[in-house]
């Protein structure tokens, strides 16, 4: 049972070390495993661990980009990442998992690999993330009845709210109470949370996308977010985002393995970092 481990790295030296201890725990869970990710260009030393680091790891391989992708931060990390699929699917098909994290302080705190452990041999599901305290990537989550993202709901009616920041942080109770109260996973359309693990066969004819791709979204899952909310979207920049052009990368990805593969997507109530 092997596994490749991928990610997109940018100016992450501080956390590179603690991060690639935490993979070392994690690969004892699989007979072999490769490391593969992509570099954009930092302004850290990101560039000079990772070269050093293959030699400490002959399982890792990287693609360092000089050259800027996009200027908008969801494109260039579909970019990213789906370079690190290409790899994936060309060199590691057969390999029955692969698992997209990230290199920066989210996956730097100590690993818990039981929670990891306890549901890898179920069948139970095809994507699986985890849950954090508090559960924080609100943007790559979808979960009925709340299918588009927070930046794209244009008010929720449960407390009249229109500030992102109040959709945030309802958004962020409500997934954090139903994960509360599970003893199981629990089905989503989309989660990532700064760690998940795939099955690679569910997974093989689907790519991120940053755009915003309403139109994956099936019309079901859209008359659900209708019903909740006063418009479908909102258009405008947000912080660094801008809505119209932009959305959460895992989004798309998600969508598309569960429309063409059926893949279930699930999420832990388990937390695997501390």
């Amino acid at each position: 049972m092997n596994c490749v481990f991928c990610g997109a790295v940018k100016n992450c030296g501080f956390y590179l070390e603690n991060v690639f201890k935490n993979i070392e725990q994690l690969g004892t869970l699989f007979e072999n495993y490769a490391i593969v990710l992509y570099l954009d260009k930092s302004t850290d030393n990101s560039h000079e661990l990772l070269k050093d680091y293959m030699q400490k790891y002959p399982n890792l391989m990287f693609y360092y980009n000089s050259t800027p992708v996009s200027k908008l931060r969801t494109h260039r990390l579909a970019h990213a990442r789906n370079e690190c699929l290409k790899i994936v699917y060309s060199k590691f098909r057969d390999y029955p998992y692969f698992i997209m994290m990230d290199f920066d302080d989210v996956c730097s705190q100590p690993v818990k690999i039981d929670a990891l452990k306890k549901y890898l041999h179920e069948d139970t599901w095809d994507a699986l993330s985890f849950n954090k305290n508090p559960y924080y990537d609100i943007w790559a989550l979808s979960i009925h009845p709340y299918v588009v993202s927070f930046l794209h709901l244009q008010k929720i009616n449960w407390n009249e709210r229109v500030r992102d920041i109040d959709k945030k942080y309802e958004l962020q109770h409500y997934v954090s109470k139903i994960l509360e109260k599970s003893t199981s996973l629990v089905p989503c359309i989309s989660a990532f949370n700064g760690f998940a693990i795939y099955r690679t066969s569910k997974f093989i004819n689907c790519y991120y996308d940053g755009r915003l791709r309403l139109d994956l979204i099936p019309q079901n899952y859209l008359g659900s977010t209708l019903n909740i909310t006063k418009n479908m979207v909102k258009f405008k920049k947000v912080g660094s985002e801008c809505s119209k052009i932009e959305d959460c990368e895992h989004r798309s990805f998600h969508i598309m393995a569960k429309n063409r593969n059926r893949a279930r997507i699930m999420i832990a109530p388990e937390i695997l970092f501390d």
